[in-house]
């Protein structure tokens, strides 16, 4: 059930709303966006309201500086809702699996794309990309990095949405200034990274290491570059790992950096803090995401502009597996006006919003090949000297190359990913040993995907 709101329209008017807003986390959602009806016989779209739903991230921030735009040149009025991460996924979740017609188009979130996709909750977009009438040939479905992209495609091929978000782990520390103080360069491997916690931990009251809770994300590189992982292999035998000595050793090496050279109360640190955590400079390294790192350059509440260091994710013993996730607009099967939702995804997700966004917004994780390679996106990335899109762009394209992503996009990994969760916190917190840890998890994971009807 919606509650009741308003919503702010692109001219800066308050006026009720066709479509509640639902809370977010407990807090107001971010205001929706509409604009005056544009009436004319050249804009066959004109008065279609499209209600559409996402979660907070900078990109949509940034998207809804331009929507009046698309507003003004289609007719089209745009009102979306914008919750937190875990409030949307679980009342998208709701929505699709009741057959609900609320939503013209909204976010396939990467952790449910084998779920919402694989239920036949999404409609494909092959009709709309094949019809020239609908899609131009310039508007280059091609353009779109194979990595990002494969997660929102089904195992026939079809597409069922277009990525705005190619996340691409990477390492970024906050406080160089220790390091050219101490001697020591950018850690290339994990036994590096380790050493220069170690010598590096409390200078200045600085903690070495910092991550968020999510860990079912920040750990899976390294379980993976331990020589572990989740799966036997994802999709095609789901098979738990997570007791194997790969997975035990991984989870006692990141767990290390964590319980050692994190700050006090780090198992509680949400991303919003560990990006904190960085910009005032009291903790140091962190793997993660490649738009949390530009803030330590171009957040005007950044200290460390001048100390900030950036550098591919640390390589294992058995190799490099940086994690990269996408998120994409796709249209519910349910949507009562898909041509007009396909309109506003083919606008979101054009080569020149997506570059408009990148060089005038900063937006680093964009998922057109074009405009990663374009030299005014290069530029924006070269941060304190540091080449950080030939970063990204490696991640993306080893993505595209090995497929070792597609773990996560298995209808199962949600409930796999909360046991990851919980043994990691036993670990940290010293309730469990790595091995006991994760031997529960690899339990409780196999009566999960059992409980789902999956044979393993």
């Amino acid at each position: 059930m919606k509650a009741p709101c308003k919503s702010v329209g692109s001219k800066g008017l308050l006026r009720p709303s066709r479509r509640g807003v639902l809370a977010m986390g407990g807090a107001a959602a971010t205001s929706l966006l509409s604009a005056p009806m544009v009436l004319g016989q050249s804009k066959p779209f004109a008065g279609v309201t499209l209600a559409g739903a996402t979660y907070q991230h900078p990109f949509t921030d940034w998207l809804m500086d331009y929507i009046p735009e698309f507003e003004e040149d289609t007719g089209i009025n745009v009102e979306i809702e914008v919750q937190s991460f875990p409030v949307y996924n679980q009342r998208m979740d709701l929505e699709l699996s009741t057959g609900g017609r609320t939503y013209d188009f909204c976010n396939i979130t990467f952790i449910y794309t084998g779920r919402w996709i694989g239920s036949g909750w999404m409609m494909p977009l092959d009709d709309f990309l094949n019809d020239p009438n609908k899609t131009p040939a310039d508007w280059d479905p091609k353009d779109f990095m194979e990595g990002p992209q494969g997660p929102l495609l089904d195992d026939e091929g079809r597409t069922y949405g277009f990525a705005w978000e190619a996340g691409a782990m990477m390492m970024g520390a906050a406080r160089g200034d220790i390091l050219d103080r101490e001697g020591l360069a950018m850690p290339t491997t994990f036994d590096e990274l380790l050493n220069v916690c170690k010598a590096t931990h409390d200078i200045d009251g600085v903690s070495a290491f910092v991550n968020d809770k999510l860990h079912h994300w920040n750990f899976i590189p390294y379980l993976m570059g331990y020589g572990g992982n989740v799966f036997e292999s994802a999709p095609d035998n789901l098979m738990p790992m997570l007791d194997s000595n790969e997975s035990i050793a991984a989870a006692e090496y990141y767990s290390g950096l964590l319980r050692d050279f994190g700050p006090a109360g780090v198992l509680s640190y949400t991303n919003d803090q560990a990006v904190r955590a960085q910009l005032t400079g009291r903790s140091n390294f962190r793997t993660q995401a490649i738009d949390w790192f530009t803030a330590l350059d171009r957040r005007d509440d950044s200290e460390v502009r001048e100390t900030a260091r950036y550098a591919p994710m640390p390589v294992g013993p058995a190799g490099d597996f940086a994690g990269s996730s996408t998120q994409g607009f796709g249209i519910p099967v349910g949507s009562p006006n898909p041509d007009a939702a396909w309109e506003f995804i083919k606008w979101a997700m054009s080569k020149e919003t997506m570059k408009r966004l990148a060089v005038e917004k900063g937006y680093g994780t964009v998922s057109r090949r074009s405009v990663i390679t374009d030299p005014e996106y290069r530029d924006g990335l070269m941060l304190n000297g540091f080449d950080v899109s030939d970063i990204f762009l490696n991640v993306l394209e080893n993505i595209g190359k090995n497929g070792y992503m597609k773990y996560r996009t298995v209808s199962i990994f949600p409930q796999v990913g909360d046991k990851i969760n919980k043994a990691i916190e036993s670990i940290v917190s010293g309730q469990m040993s790595a091995g006991d840890a994760m031997k529960q998890a690899q339990s409780d994971a196999i009566l999960d995907i059992r409980k789902a009807g999956i044979k393993i």
